[in-house]
């Protein structure tokens, strides 16, 4: 008998791939056009290149950990091996207020983009059916999930595709370089979350490494294609919807790649109207995985002893955490009616740079552990996770210094996390796996 906290192994690369590419791709179709409101188009490719070399290196090194520590709670797994229940607290805490504070962002532009198509539609009614339909197809099981997430995660890289196509014919460079950098320096770095937007999510492959066969081999593939596709699509993306015309059009509004469609074919023609559908591929693949990313991470906190033990259990049929999906989805749910698409996607960047630091430490202590082994080494190691670590810390003052009252918002909660595990005591804190850091 499979125990009630055992997860289904079950994915392989080209799984891994999907969910890699499927996390994030929803930030191509929208957010990172605030970035241009920001910063102009040529401050918020510098902001996207600066992200860019943070990502490389970050996960490189990220896949060393994920290969070595194969577990449901990705990150907080890792730092808690390093630093003990605070490090993992402080980790966790990070990745589910970006993987939880995600999805809202996405649910409000799937809504957008359905009331561009149906005007009758409101954007929340679309935005709530969409956290109760994808909440039930996740209860369904994780291979019927990552299958689901990969055949939309392709329909929607080769849309983008098209979209690259269609619009490429127009670009004019006078286009892109007019009113370049309207904020000068600084915007660069108020952009960096929108250019965080554009590869945000996809740590969350090392969520589902419980649930990968032979993960050691398995999971950098799945990594590494990733990260190779992202790279390509958000820079060809940014680059050629930015020479079509007056990108000020665009940049503050939740659907800018039907509407750039529309500024190069007129938004009577019947391609604009197909590509607006098809466009919802994107943010549903994203939106999808981004799910399974919560969940587990609710999954791996609540076996630890940081949550109600309830969260941690796992449907009999399905071997899927139901009780961490249904949390989740409460929580996104009452963000709905509370945010901005702007605001969620600040302080899920936040979360993210927060956890990508403490993850970068992590590995630099980890290494000094003789019986740490990995199948996968960090290339240029150390200075992978050197970088990485000293650009997350760059978006981390960037991100407060432009968001103070968010950010106090994000450490507030922290801080309450923190006393409240100082007040309960670590004795019933475990990371309560199997794995060990040694396992390869």
């Amino acid at each position: 008998m499979e125990n009630k906290s055992t997860l289904k192994k079950a994915l392989k690369p080209i799984h891994l791939w999907g969910l890699a590419v499927g996390l994030v791709i929803s930030g191509e179709y929208f957010g990172w056009n605030l970035g241009w409101d920001a910063a102009g188009t040529i401050g918020f490719l510098m902001s996207t290149l600066i992200v860019t070399v943070l990502y490389i290196c970050f996960v490189f090194s990220f896949t060393e950990l994920t290969a070595s520590i194969p577990h449901a709670g990705g990150p907080f797994a890792f730092a808690y091996k390093a630093f003990g229940p605070y490090g993992g607290l402080i980790a966790g805490y990070a990745t589910f207020i970006e993987f939880v504070f995600a999805p809202p962002a996405i649910a409000f532009s799937l809504g957008s983009y359905v009331h561009f198509l149906l005007a009758g539609i409101p954007v929340m009614y679309t935005a709530v059916g969409c956290y109760v339909l994808f909440t039930l197809i996740n209860l369904l099981g994780i291979k019927e999930s990552a299958i689901f997430n990969l055949i939309i995660t392709v329909l929607a890289v080769i849309e983008l595709l098209v979209f690259m196509g269609l619009v490429a014919p127009s670009f004019e460079m006078k286009n892109f370089t007019a009113d370049p950098m309207p904020h000068g320096i600084t915007g660069i770095f108020a952009a960096l979350p929108f250019a965080i937007w554009l590869f945000l999510g996809i740590e969350g492959v090392a969520m589902v490494a419980e649930e990968v066969k032979d993960p050691n081999k398995n999971i950098p593939k799945g990594y590494l294609m990733g990260i190779g596709t992202l790279i390509f699509l958000a820079l060809g993306v940014m680059i050629l919807t930015g020479g079509i015309g007056d990108w000020h059009l665009l940049s503050k509004i939740d659907y800018p790649l039907p509407e750039a469609i529309g500024l190069v074919m007129g938004k009577t023609n019947q391609l604009t109207t197909i590509f607006a559908g098809i466009g919802l591929f994107g943010l549903i693949a994203s939106f999808h995985g981004l799910i399974i990313g919560y969940s587990r991470q609710i999954f791996a906190l609540s076996r630890s002893g940081f949550l109600p033990k309830i969260f941690s259990n796992v449907n009999a049929r399905f071997r899927t955490p139901h009780w961490a999906l249904i949390l989740g989805g409460v929580i996104g749910l009452i963000s709905l009616f509370t945010g901005t698409t702007l605001i969620v996607i600040t302080i899920s960047a936040l979360g993210a740079v927060v956890m990508y630091s403490i993850s970068m430490i992590s590995l630099l202590k980890l290494k000094k552990d003789k019986n740490f082994q990995s199948s996968f080494k960090t290339p240029f190691y150390p200075w992978f996770p050197i970088v990485a670590l000293i650009l997350s810390l760059v978006c981390i003052v960037a991100i407060i210094y432009y968001n103070v009252m968010l950010s106090g918002i994000f450490f507030a909660g922290l801080l309450i996390a923190f006393l409240l595990l100082k007040l309960s005591g670590t004795k019933n804190i475990s990371l309560d796996n199997d794995v060990d850091i040694n396992h390869a």
